[in-house]
């Protein structure tokens, strides 16, 4: 089979597609044709070395899919080949950056027939990710206010239309206007560009924006320096959700900018509570039969062919992309 490796790690270069043995199901895994995989910067990391969870080259990344079961190992009682699913690598899944790929079936979600698989791989962690930090995590309600760093990224667009589906009131952040104009077009309430408003200009404009309350909820998908701001951000009793360091860099918090407000900091990494128990098919469930109904739009802005995986990741990082990248492994995206 097709499919693109990493032999070394580095820049986008290392992406080089390859000829690679069919991949064989074992005990309780699934063999999936992939029609579509979703890019990510998790994905990046990996190639470039810097994924806390990382193995050792050679290496196929891709995190996320949907495609087509092939075959089923031993014990596999959950789905059958011929149906269409939505796969999430969990660690234990065999690179989706590939024709074939084996997947835990417990990593697996049966597809509504109304989703095609081109959106439908971009639900596995985008999706997931922001719908577990605002319902599972976050609790956020009606009438809640909240806030979504990064809101033209896949989590961000995803994360607007979750809160605002709640009936809360969305104030959607975004580094240029033209990002923020489209973040706006999800949902939200208020749009804020933060290259016209850096560093403290932000914190004061989320608190104008509050009367000067603060946040029931800040979203934090960038990390770094802006985790100090979402704290400085968020109201008394509220909750910011940490789930990622794209700014790769250190943050520097004051204490005093959140534990006089009784405000809680909770953090999430969707493979860490996979290890630890969780089990993402209802969720993956409930986010497709949304989708199906058109509750849910997932934009994809790029589908990019998987011998073209370089490319794809030299869009990511420039970061001028709105909405999924994704690459077309077979030849059949749709039902």
């Amino acid at each position: 089979m097709r499919a693109v490796r990493i032999d070394s790690f580095g820049g986008p270069e290392v992406l080089v597609p390859v000829d690679v043995p069919d991949p064989v199901p074992g005990p309780g895994e699934v063999l999936v044709r992939i029609a579509a995989a979703g890019v990510n910067r998790a994905d990046a990391l990996l190639r470039a070395g810097l994924y806390h969870r990382a193995g050792r080259p050679p290496l196929v990344p891709g995190v996320e899919a949907a495609g087509v079961v092939v075959e089923v190992g031993e014990g596999v009682t959950e789905v059958v080949p011929g149906q269409r699913v939505i796969a999430l690598d969990g660690g234990k899944s065999s690179g989706f950056y590939a024709e074939l790929a084996t997947v835990p079936a417990t990593h697996l979600a049966v597809l509504p027939d109304a989703v095609d698989l081109t959106p439908a791989a971009a639900l596995p962690v985008a999706w997931l990710s922001a719908w577990y930090c605002l319902r599972r995590l976050a609790h956020v309600a009606k009438d809640d206010t909240v806030v979504v760093k990064a809101a033209a990224s896949g989590v961000g667009t995803a994360a607007v239309q979750i809160a605002a589906e709640t009936g809360a009131r969305v104030i959607a952040l975004a580094g240029s206007a033209e990002k923020a104009a489209w973040a706006g077009e999800f949902g939200a309430d208020v749009t804020l560009d933060t290259s016209a408003h850096p560093d403290d200009a932000e914190v004061e404009e989320v608190l104008r924006l509050t009367d000067g309350r603060g946040a029931d909820v800040v979203l934090d998908t960038v990390g770094g320096r802006a985790f100090g701001r979402s704290l400085r951000e968020v109201a008394h009793g509220g909750r910011v959700v940490a789930l990622a360091n794209v700014a790769l860099e250190p943050s520097t918090v004051d204490t005093r900018d959140f534990y006089p407000k009784n405000a809680s900091i909770l953090g999430f990494q969707l493979t860490n509570l996979q290890i630890h128990g969780y089990d993402p098919r209802p969720d993956l469930r409930e986010l497709a039969e949304r989708v199906a109904a058109g509750v849910y739009r997932v934009p994809i802005e790029t589908v990019v062919p998987l011998e073209e995986a370089r490319a794809a990741h030299e869009r990511l990082e420039r970061r001028d992309n709105r909405g999924k990248i994704v690459l077309a492994v077979g030849p059949d995206t749709g039902n």
